[in-house]
């Protein structure tokens, strides 16, 4: 992994990554309860057919590597991601904002799933399970515009990512 700032007037110290993942790690970002730590929205870019971004609000979870995202078939994230898998999650922190740049694919294999989706269930209190065949995922409520379960997970790897801290410095990391 390099890292480089690129605040350069600043002359802010890089960051450092394992700051960033504590707090992805953590899951506060995901939280449903409204009475405890502030909920953060993630986003969701895309790539469009035209090459135009498609950005969407996502409930994400970080597995201390990756993002992970669900979503219905029919939807235009896993329409694109299908065709083009370049995408980048965005959400701001807790004394910083982040976006991660990579790649996602959609996983069916049932110890992945099972996995995430523990990871759902016990950080951001979203009561998920797999389906019948352990492929995708049911819960007892999810958008309205997915439709019905089951929904599939898509898992994001890597390539690159930028923080910006709210008092100064950023930072660019390449993986």
């Amino acid at each position: 992994m390099k890292a480089k700032n690129i605040d350069t007037p600043s002359d802010q110290p890089v960051q450092e990554w394992t700051d960033v993942t504590a707090q992805l790690d953590e899951g506060s970002f995901m939280s449903l309860d409204n009475d405890g730590p502030p909920h953060f929205s993630t986003w969701l870019t895309t790539l469009n057919p035209d090459g135009s971004p498609h950005v969407t609000a996502v409930g994400a979870v970080w597995d201390g590597e990756r993002f992970w995202f669900q979503t219905a078939d029919h939807t235009r994230k896993a329409k694109n991601v299908g065709r083009d898998p370049r995408c980048a999650v965005s959400l701001g922190m807790d004394g910083c904002d982040v976006v991660v740049e990579g790649t996602a694919e959609k996983v069916t294999d049932p110890e992945e799933v099972a996995r995430v989706t523990e990871i759902w269930s016990t950080r951001g209190g979203w009561p998920v399970t797999p389906d019948a065949d352990g492929t995708g995922i049911t819960a007892p409520f999810n958008a309205p515009g997915l439709g019905p379960p089951p929904w599939f997970v898509y898992r994001i790897t890597p390539a690159a990512a930028t923080s910006v801290r709210h008092q100064g410095g950023s930072t660019r990391w390449t993986f």
